[in-house]
């Protein structure tokens, strides 16, 4: 009997909890005949946001946006003047930004105030840290988007540095800026902005991922906190695969294999975890038959 391991924390955060909550109460808005979209995926799940267009609530994708319509800004926030244009075109502006990633924005704010040049730790191209940039440039502040250690040089030239971080970020590489920073700046403060919900969803992958035969990731292609805990299940275990949808579970994983763990990301509902574990369970039952029928 194949024992499946779920890790306590996969699947949706909060933010993400309230994201969807909020565009699912929005999508009523269709009934009274007005529009409903949002600015760009709500989350970083396509499943889930299929799911949610099914119910009338759209991804902006070059649409025409007219007065009256709704637009949701997704969990990961926008620039301030970005927001400013939507509600000056009269639009009805639902604001989904998860509260941690507002907690980024208000950081970068006041660093900024206090003179600190600062240092973002993130993807460059994440929405979420397009939209804190955003608030860097309005609060007349000076800084970078910090990829990788290499990309520090610009920052050693600030006797005064402040580093805050995209909400989903690695812990390990928080640490490795924080550390590197730390030997060439006169002065450095730290905000750490990484959201509680990636730290245990990182910290259960470093439990479980050594005492499983195979590790199951489940989230979007596209989400970068569901590549991370990919990235360090297969540090910790060869055998850890990222999919999205059941269709892609492939049966030889499982051949021979006794326990099995599944996390997912933080943008990952439960009915696609569930979908996930159930095909599992048939695979594994199926080979156990066919073992021995031999």
């Amino acid at each position: 009997m194949v024992e499946i391991i779920v890790a306590k924390n996969a699947g949706f955060c909060f933010g993400v909890k309230r994201a969807v909550k909020l565009a699912e109460d929005s999508s009523k808005l269709t009934l009274e005949g007005k529009r409903v979209y949002t600015l760009g995926p709500i989350i970083h799940n396509p499943q889930e946001v299929e799911r949610l267009k099914s119910k009338g609530v759209i991804p902006l994708e070059g649409q025409e946006l007219h007065e009256g319509d709704a637009v949701i800004i997704r969990s990961h926030g926008i620039p301030p003047d970005k927001e400013r244009q939507l509600r000056e075109k009269g639009l009805e502006v639902i604001d989904a930004t998860c509260p941690y990633v507002k907690a980024v924005h208000e950081a970068v704010v006041d660093l900024a105030k206090e003179g600190y040049f600062i240092v973002i730790v993130g993807e460059k191209k994440h929405p979420e840290v397009i939209g804190t940039l955003g608030y860097l440039k309005e609060s007349g502040g000076k800084g970078i988007v910090v990829e990788s250690l290499e990309d520090l040089k610009e920052a050693y030239r600030y006797e005064r540095v402040g580093v805050v971080s995209q909400t989903t970020q690695s812990e390990k590489f928080f640490k490795e800026v924080v550390g590197e920073l730390a030997l060439w700046v006169k002065e450095l403060k730290v905000i750490n902005t990484i959201c509680n919900a990636t730290s245990v969803r990182q910290e259960d992958v470093y439990n479980l991922a050594p005492q499983v035969d195979v590790m199951i990731i489940i989230g979007g292609k596209n989400s970068g906190n569901t590549r991370r805990l990919y990235n360090i299940s297969k540090s910790l275990n060869p055998n850890s695969y990222h999919i999205e949808t059941p269709d892609e579970l492939d049966p030889s994983w499982f051949e021979g294999v006794k326990r099995v763990g599944i996390t997912a990301g933080a943008s990952t509902p439960d009915w696609i975890i569930n979908s996930v574990r159930d095909k599992i369970k048939k695979i594994c039952s199926e080979l156990s038959l066919s073992s021995s029928s031999r």
